[in-house]
């Protein structure tokens, strides 16, 4: 009896080594055990906001210990300077003395947690010292978090929003657990008028998230997961041992794994706010049928990709000062945008790639073509458009996925001096699950968007035995292709 419950207490804490996520068994038993009790409280509001909020925090708890604290610091600082900031907005100068103490507030706990040995390196590099990194723990999804309460003190700032009245309701739109540790990014505009609202689950909604459910989790745990295990991170990890041919194959390999586990985590972030009566803003639009890099943002990271757009490109000034300084801020914007991803060199030029991209894009198009900016391809020259972006896009993955220049340095000197397709051809062959798995996601993810109507139809006409026979078959065919341990989502790091 006493090991069983010691075994148990060690299964419910946290483990480093095992962070809790979507696709692990353990997330799946909680989850049901939680779904009971929620739908018991669903005419208690009170009750059933307190209950998600602590789950929510535990579910943090098992991704980043007792770092859940710094979920609080931030769900209280903001709730109370908001509220300070809406009661002083007559008085300009207060004002913005309160927002710079909650963005110093959340800015100061990212930088520290995030970029501190990023910087201090930089310096010591600068002045000739020896750096040798402190050990700073770095929670989970902590760039998401305070990326979504900033948005909301600063849209109480602009008059845009009234701040909350109940502190219980904010920390629920802030710790929410389906897309606390990577996302999206929900704007509280979209979320909180959801809080209070009677709860109310149509078929409709079911279906869909259920459907969303069954696709995320078949594009991390089998596409993503077995692509990246049987061929991409060999690839990677070892580029001298492949021809160039085989080295862009592993760099076409990423661009499905990636966009497979981060839009599948989307996906079931989506899908199980669906479950509970709550929906979210679309995070990805199928980004690799983009025309161009700029259409790319628009459809990868979406809640991202405006935050970026809404709360620093335009806080600098946007278009509204000219051509040189709308490519200024465009460049300021996406290298910062590449900053958050992590710290490191890498990242930032990363960001500056794709910010000098899209200017030489809209350069192009608005300044060199004549067409407006809601200009788009079509026939033959958007097809043309799409292979060359998808290219572009896959190429500075490079940057992206190597820990350092002299990895991505690498990769490119093997893609440009040892390139073989006949290699290229053998290696297609021998990895033919592999690469049989990269062509279903790539014709997956350019079939109409009509397609996820009807399957909603069909589940919907199916009910609760047809939707459990989905997941029942998903997880059949999880466990078919399983390798190795469940693999933590890429954008965890972040």
């Amino acid at each position: 009896m006493m090991e069983t419950l010691s075994r148990l207490i060690d299964i419910l804490s946290y483990d480093p080594a095992e962070p809790m996520i979507f696709s692990s068994g353990l997330f799946l038993y909680l989850f049901l055990g939680f779904t009971f009790v929620y739908y018991l409280l669903r005419r208690r509001l009170d009750a059933r906001l307190m209950f998600v909020t602590l789950f929510s925090y535990y579910f943090y708890y098992k991704s980043s210990g007792i770092y859940f604290f710094l979920l609080a610091v931030v769900t209280v600082s903001d709730f109370l300077l908001a509220r300070s900031i809406y009661l002083l907005r007559h008085d300009r100068r207060r004002r913005k003395w309160l927002l710079a103490l909650s963005l110093g507030i959340d800015l100061g706990l990212l930088a520290y947690f995030k970029y501190t040995n990023f910087f201090a390196g930089m310096v010591a590099q600068m002045i000739g010292s020896n750096f040798q990194p402190w050990d700073i723990f770095l929670p989970v999804g902590i760039s998401f978090f305070t990326f979504q309460s900033m948005s909301y003190t600063i849209d109480v700032y602009r008059g845009r929003l009234k701040p909350l009245h109940r502190l219980l309701d904010y920390a629920f739109y802030v710790s929410f657990f389906p897309q606390l540790v990577a996302g999206p990014i929900v704007r509280a505009s979209e979320f909180v008028p959801q809080i209070r609202r009677k709860l109310h689950i149509s078929r409709t909604m079911f279906a869909q998230g259920v459907l969303f459910v069954a696709m995320g989790l078949l594009k991390k745990a089998v596409v993503s997961d077995y692509i990246s295990l049987n061929f991409v991170d060999r690839v990677f990890d070892n580029p001298t041992l492949f021809s160039g041919g085989e080295v862009l194959l592993g760099l076409y390999g990423y661009s499905i794994q990636i966009y497979c586990d981060f839009s599948g985590y989307s996906d079931m972030a989506i899908g199980i706010a669906l479950l509970l009566g709550f929906r979210f803003p679309q995070n990805f639009n199928a980004p690799y049928k983009a025309s161009s890099v700029s259409d790319f943002w628009r459809r990868w990271h979406i809640s991202l990709s405006s935050w970026i757009r809404d709360y620093v490109y335009i806080s600098l000034g946007g278009n509204r000062h000219g051509r040189v300084r709308m490519y200024l801020n465009q460049m300021v914007s996406m290298t910062l945008c590449g900053l958050w991803h992590g710290a490191s060199l890498n990242f930032v030029v990363w960001g500056a790639m794709h910010g000098l991209l899209v200017c030489l894009h809209k350069m192009f198009s608005q300044s060199v073509l004549g067409h407006d900016r809601h200009y788009r391809p079509h026939g033959w020259k958007r097809v043309v458009a799409v292979v060359l972006t998808f290219n572009v896009v896959s190429l500075m993955w490079v940057f992206f996925r190597n820990q350092d220049f002299a990895s991505a340095q690498l990769m490119l000197s093997q893609m440009v001096t040892r390139f073989d397709w006949q290699v290229a051809v053998q290696a297609v062959v021998a990895y033919k699950y592999v690469f049989a798995m990269i062509l279903l996601a790539f014709v997956a993810h350019f079939m109409p968007g009509s397609w996820q109507q009807r399957m909603v139809k069909v589940l919907e006409r199916g009910g609760i035995v047809g939707c459990a026979l989905l997941i029942v078959a998903v997880v059949y065919l999880i466990i078919q292709v399983k390798t190795a341990d469940v693999q933590p989502f890429i954008y965890f790091q972040f």
